[in-house]
């Protein structure tokens, strides 16, 4: 079983979570750095653990401050366990950098991805045409992460990107997201946990963390009619397609 997106960097005792993580069966975790000195946590998190992955980028929210560290964020992408750019993406919900910024830095972070053959990791709130008028011309692999936008859907089938859900997927209120679960192919489906934020419905109101992506899995699996063991097997199939795993 495979956690696609993690901050484990964001997390009290990572440590602890991954152990926790391989007793859930929870053995490959891709973890997440949304700024330059996150990113460089992540890869020594990848470097001590096998299983471990990095997925490097400077995230929308931080794009005032550090968008102008893409030479280092390249840099970063050259390690042998940074499997991915991002997030990357518009985050026209807290703004909590320009727009025209945060479109700037996106569209250097695709550029750099393009350029390095790396699949780009998708951060999207209340930005959907924006991020798909941005995506337009991009030619890498998409990860649309964290999917909680219906209005986006039409445009991740038609361009063949990957779809991955978080732990929202299980809130009662989520029934748009589970319905959008069952359109996604299977061969293009992911799960994540997000951690440490949106704990799914059977542990909400604690941290989250990689083991949780269980929970995950199980509900998506419920909304499909798919077994959970075949869709476990297709996720990590999935991840191993859209990462180079």
């Amino acid at each position: 079983m495979i956690d696609t997106h993690a901050h484990l960097d964001a997390l009290e005792d990572p440590e602890a979570a991954i152990r926790r993580a391989r007793e859930a069966g929870v053995t490959r975790i891709l973890t997440v750095g949304t700024t330059i000195d996150g990113g460089r946590a992540a890869l020594e998190l990848a470097d001590r653990h096998d299983g471990v992955y990095a997925v490097l980028g400077i995230h929308p929210h931080e794009a005032g401050a550090e968008g102008g560290r893409i030479d280092e964020l390249e840099e970063l992408l050259g390690h042998p366990r940074a499997v991915a750019l991002g997030e990357t993406g518009l985050d026209f919900y807290r703004d909590r950098a320009p727009r025209d910024r945060q479109r700037m830095v996106f569209a250097a972070e695709l550029a750099l991805a393009e350029e390095l053959g790396k699949t780009a990791v998708i951060h999207s709130r209340a930005a959907d045409a924006d991020t798909a008028d941005a995506l337009a011309g991009f030619g890498g692999t998409v990860v649309l992460h964290c999917f909680s936008s219906a209005a986006l859907l039409p445009v991740a089938l038609e361009r063949g990107y990957y779809v991955s859900f978080a732990g929202n997927v299980t809130y009662p209120s989520a029934s748009e997201l589970r319905l959008a679960a069952t359109q996604v192919p299977a061969e293009r489906l992911l799960v994540e946990t997000d951690s440490p934020y949106l704990a799914p419905q059977p542990v909400r109101g604690r941290p989250n963390e990689p083991a949780n992506v269980v929970h995950t899995l199980a509900a998506v699996a419920e909304a499909r009619g798919d077994e959970p063991a075949a869709l476990e097997a297709q996720v990590d199939a999935n991840a191993n397609a859209a990462f180079g795993l």
